[in-house]
């Protein structure tokens, strides 16, 4: 037995049937977005996480002797003082003082700006806030705790956390020219100029 459908025939719906219509809502990840209304970028605390971990491990020689290595970074942002915080294991070789390699934790916390040259929102001025190394006497440990805060401000200053793409900044026929950037508590959000 053979079943035929008949083929619907295609139909427009009125305006206020379009209104009738049930509205269906998907969960979406957040993600990097355009606001067509307020003409804002908004990048996600997650995506900004995915970006920066993405350049991870870092390394620097300092002064010849010091050798820094940064990984395992964790991106916070403090919406209260418009900065971005970055926190890292840090580990330090060197040749002259005792013991010869220590490890610990680094965070430091920078503002942000945008970089026309490379369309990149980086880190402006960072700042170390804290440096623990385990495992040194009081002689070494003040010593390479500045060679650590020093070392992590030079690598991490101007780092990119985003670069947009170039069709990111083509909207509509408009290219959109980043702003001020305001750091929220899940994300940042670019203003045009």
């Amino acid at each position: 037995m053979r079943l035929s459908i008949p083929a619907a025939s295609p139909t427009l719906l009125s305006r206020r049937q379009w209104l009738g219509l049930p509205v269906l809502v998907l969960p979406v990840a957040a993600k990097a977005g355009y606001n067509f209304w307020t003409g804002e970028y908004t990048l996600s605390h997650q995506e900004l996480q995915a970006q920066v971990e993405k350049k991870f491990p870092l390394k620097l020689r300092y002064s010849e002797l010091f050798e820094v290595r940064l990984t395992e970074p964790v991106l916070s942002l403090d919406a209260t003082t418009n900065r971005a915080s970055l926190a890292t294991q840090v580990q330090i070789r060197n040749p002259i003082v005792q013991p010869r390699q220590v490890q610990g934790h680094l965070a430091l916390s920078s503002g942000l700006r945008f970089d026309v040259a490379s369309n990149a929102i980086r880190l402006d001025q960072p700042t170390a806030e804290r440096v623990q190394l385990e495992g040194l006497n009081s002689q070494g440990a003040q010593q390479l705790q500045t060679v650590g805060a020093v070392v992590a401000q030079e690598l991490l200053r101007d780092y990119a956390l985003y670069t947009f793409k170039p069709e990111e900044l083509r909207r509509f026929g408009k290219t959109f020219e980043p702003g001020a950037i305001t750091v929220m508590a899940d994300g940042i959000k670019v203003s045009p100029r």
